[in-house]
């Protein structure tokens, strides 16, 4: 028996995105608990890190999916990030890749890009409840 609705969102280890990520997620996706897979500038280590970096997010997703029966799968990347100090820009184009990533791995869930500013709000970059239909 699950104990509540589930979400799961890969973010940055930045323990300034953290609060924000889970309050956005909780809030937006009517979710009672947030799975993290945390790794330093996410974005990056998805599309260009290490094979092992990229099998072990995988592994979690998957089991925050079938274990727990999360509904949901976002990959966040966020402002002034140590790990990928590229511009906004760019950091918008690895989430689009990122979210094309992660619906090749048909997990069944709902999939979001988001984007956390200078400023903590959370931004939608892709949904793809809405951007995929």
């Amino acid at each position: 028996m699950r104990d509540g609705r589930f979400a799961t969102a890969i973010n940055c280890i930045d323990g300034r995105v953290q609060v924000p990520v889970l309050e956005w997620i909780k809030f937006h996706l009517n979710v009672d608990y947030v799975d993290l897979i945390t790794e330093p500038g996410p974005d990056k280590a998805l599309i260009s890190g290490s094979e092992n970096t990229y099998n072990s997010i995988y592994e979690k997703a998957a089991l925050s999916i079938k274990t727990l029966g999360s509904q949901s799968l976002s990959i966040v990347a966020h402002n002034d990030c140590r790990a990928n100090p590229v511009t906004k820009e760019k950091h918008i184009e690895l989430i689009q890749e990122c979210v094309e990533e992660l619906v090749k791995w048909k997990l069944g869930v709902r999939i979001l890009g988001l984007w956390v500013n200078e400023w903590r709000y959370v931004e939608v970059i892709i949904d793809t409840e809405k951007n995929f239909k």
